[in-house]
């Protein structure tokens, strides 16, 4: 198992106004001399996971407290300048608030060669409540996704002559990228799923099919990728193909790693901060999936623990722990933990980890990724491939 170190890089002096953390929080209430100093805080600990021999992923947001990275290529261009051996991770791209997909193209190809060929990318949908700040048109979005998505791999995998493209929503009369990729045909593409639907797509493409934050939902998931997979290309899908996203919190006893815990816990409390009018756009989500989120009320969206309930947005550090979005305690402790939770799942090839999140300070992050990748990672590199026959199961 190969470990992402993320963090939102979220502005948290802002935790205590009330109210959302999103679109609408003024402006006012950002310093931004202190918000470049977390911001390079947390470059110094992407740095440290480059040396501790961890990858890097970044993400990207906009208009929130909770996350300062309003831009995945523009941070992966400094740790590109200034990393060695990480793989650099851009999970993802948000296409709904871009107008200019070749631009798009042009920022991951330059980003490549600035890091010697390291980088891998997800193109995603993006955050319904982003929608607002970039005056993009939800419906029919998906249609102008894929043709964005596709537009932007031609190009950087185009060795040949410059090339127009007249599609139905986007228009170039020539398209020519500068520089190109040094990955040919481009970086690897790694795309997010929340259900075993929405990952079969990914598995007839093969890419790397990643899961945030699902808890028991990741196990079906993963089995929808792993059949779509396996019909479109006749072979089992390797678990490097798989990755969850997740909190951990490592210390050399448990009193600390529960107190590093708590510290991190107000990620979830914040993100849950958005005013009702802003999660579902008209015509951004199906309407056969928004149906359902409609009739299960607010708790539909909720991990659930293994007894079956909702987990609570102010639940108990153990209650995240049992819905399987929280790993804590000493290295043993983590890692028994992820390699019960791989085995639950089917297997999971890559562990996107937060080892940072919430108010967790800078010392305590520095400490919890040494413990992790000094004791944790080589065990969970060397967990065993679960074999295909005993992990597949029709998803229906």
């Amino acid at each position: 198992m190969k470990i992402w170190q993320f963090s939102e890089q979220a502005y948290h002096p802002a935790f205590g106004v009330q109210g959302s953390m999103r679109v609408t929080l003024p402006q006012h209430h950002c310093d931004p001399a202190e918000a470049g100093q977390l911001l390079n805080r947390y470059l110094d600990e992407y740095l440290l996971a480059d040396e501790l021999g961890l990858n890097i992923m970044v993400n990207e947001h906009h208009a929130a407290a909770t996350c300062m990275s309003t831009s995945c290529m523009t941070t992966l261009a400094i740790l590109a300048r200034q990393t060695s051996k990480a793989r650099l991770l851009a999970l993802g791209v948000p296409l709904a608030n871009r107008s200019n997909p070749l631009r798009v193209a042009e920022e991951i190809a330059m980003v490549d060669c600035l890091s010697g060929g390291r980088l891998e990318v997800g193109l995603v949908k993006g955050a319904a409540y982003e929608l607002f700040m970039s005056n993009r048109q939800p419906t029919g979005f998906m249609d102008r996704f894929w043709e964005a998505h596709d537009l932007i791999l031609e190009a950087l995998g185009n060795e040949g002559e410059n090339f127009s493209w007249e599609g139905e929503h986007f228009h170039y009369r020539t398209a020519s990228l500068w520089p190109r990729p040094i990955q040919q045909p481009g970086p690897p593409m790694w795309g997010t799923a929340s259900s075993a639907s929405s990952a079969r797509e990914y598995g007839r493409r093969d890419y790397t099919c990643a899961t945030f934050l699902s808890g028991a939902v990741a196990r079906s998931v993963f089995a929808g990728y792993r059949e779509a997979y396996a019909e479109a290309h006749g072979r089992a899908a390797p678990q490097d193909k798989l990755a969850y996203l997740a909190l951990v919190a490592c210390a050399d006893d448990t009193a600390t790693a529960f107190r590093r815990a708590e510290a991190m816990k107000s990620y979830f409390t914040t993100a849950a901060r958005l005013d009702p009018q802003f999660p579902t756009p008209l015509g951004f989500t199906a309407v056969d999936a928004n149906v359902r989120l409609l009739q299960a009320g607010p708790s539909a969206m909720r991990p659930r623990m293994r007894n079956g309930q909702p987990l609570p947005v102010d639940g108990s550090i153990e209650q995240y722990m049992d819905a399987g979005l929280f790993f804590v305690g000493t290295p043993d402790e983590v890692y028994d933990q992820l390699a019960q939770f791989h085995g639950e799942t089917g297997g999971f090839g890559n562990l996107l980890m937060m080892g940072q999140a919430g108010e967790l300070d800078h010392h305590d992050t520095a400490d919890n990724l040494t413990l992790v990748a000094r004791e944790v990672a080589p065990r969970l590199a060397e967990l065993p491939e679960i074999p295909f026959e005993v992990r597949y199961e029709s998803v229906g």
